[in-house]
């Protein structure tokens, strides 16, 4: 079975749900499971058989050449079959500095992985999201960032190991002088597994605020939004989904006034359930949805909305 490396996602209050994705699939798959922790977040909480920890001042703040240099020790240390990673802002980042410097393979956005042959195939979209495509690797360690909620979470938990790795570092390129957190609560799109979005047919800010945000706040979801109503001004460019926003892949999707243009279906195809509400009933965005709704927006989100308070 495959030795398994996971950079494991945390913040202020412990380990993200992803990493204990990550987590729940290298148990699946079989192998011993080994993670790194980058930062103050020590090891408790996430439930691998090892958590190795880097911390000091080079990586208080994210930073790629300390982060690759991190990632390049803990491979020497345990030597693993398979590195797995969220597929984010930083392993976007670092996974495809690393695997060049290890000069290894390396498949981004995978949904799946299983085991066949004793080697570890992903599953990831290809062509806008048209197709699934599989892919192995045939160099070691290989390396697969995987999309948020695309696996079962393990329960937190104690690890059955944690030690502390020391990580020599030369001055970085890069100094980060500042961090801004996002304004809000809701989860940021990438990792929420509940979004409602909105198309241009909210028609202005307004129309956003009045039957969006309302309809997102009443399951706890994050808004979302289509290209064309992020260019029109009706929302910010950080809440777009699709191939030039934001790639998601929620448990729920609800895209209301989206007419399913091949660039936004890129970005949230592989939803779970994808319920579509659009007046005209020939729209794209029908073909792929698990549920629909022809009708005006202006009149079935607000009657979702109170149905679902």
């Amino acid at each position: 079975m495959p030795g398994i490396l996971i950079l494991a996602d945390h913040d202020a209050g412990g380990f993200k749900t992803t990493a204990l994705e990550l987590v729940g699939k290298a148990r699946e798959l079989g192998g011993p499971v080994a993670a790194l922790a980058i930062g103050t977040a020590g090891g408790e909480g996430l439930p691998a058989d090892l958590v190795l920890t880097v911390d000091g001042p080079e990586f208080a703040d994210f930073n790629t050449d300390p982060w690759v240099a991190a990632l390049a020790a803990a491979v020497e240390k345990v030597q693993p079959d398979v590195i797995l990673a969220t597929a984010n802002m930083i392993a976007r980042d670092v996974m495809p500095r690393l695997a060049a410097r290890l000069g290894v393979g390396l498949a981004c956005d995978v949904v799946e992985l299983k085991l066949e042959g004793g080697a570890v195939v992903g599953r990831r979209p290809v062509y806008g999201g048209k197709a699934l495509f599989d892919v192995t690797i045939k160099s070691s360690p290989a390396i697969f960032t995987a999309r948020p909620n695309a696996f079962v979470p393990v329960a937190a938990g104690s690890p059955g190991g944690v030690e502390a790795l020391t990580v020599g570092v030369s001055a970085a390129l890069v100094q980060v002088v500042e961090t801004l957190e996002p304004a809000g609560d809701v989860a940021d799109l990438t990792e929420a597994s509940l979004i409602v979005a909105g198309g241009r047919a909210v028609k202005s800010t307004e129309g956003f605020d009045q039957l969006i945000r309302p309809l997102a706040a009443a399951i706890g979801a994050s808004p979302g939004a289509s290209r064309a109503a992020v260019d029109a001004g009706f929302c910010p460019h950080s809440e777009q989904v699709g191939q030039t926003g934001k790639v998601v892949n929620p448990s729920l999707y609800i895209a209301c006034g989206i007419s399913g243009a091949i660039q936004h279906l890129a970005g949230m195809r592989t939803s779970k359930v994808i319920v579509a509400v659009n007046k005209d009933a020939d729209a794209p965005i029908f073909q792929f949805a698990s549920y629909g709704i022809v009708g005006d927006i202006f009149t079935i989100c607000p009657m979702l909305t109170e149905a679902l308070k």
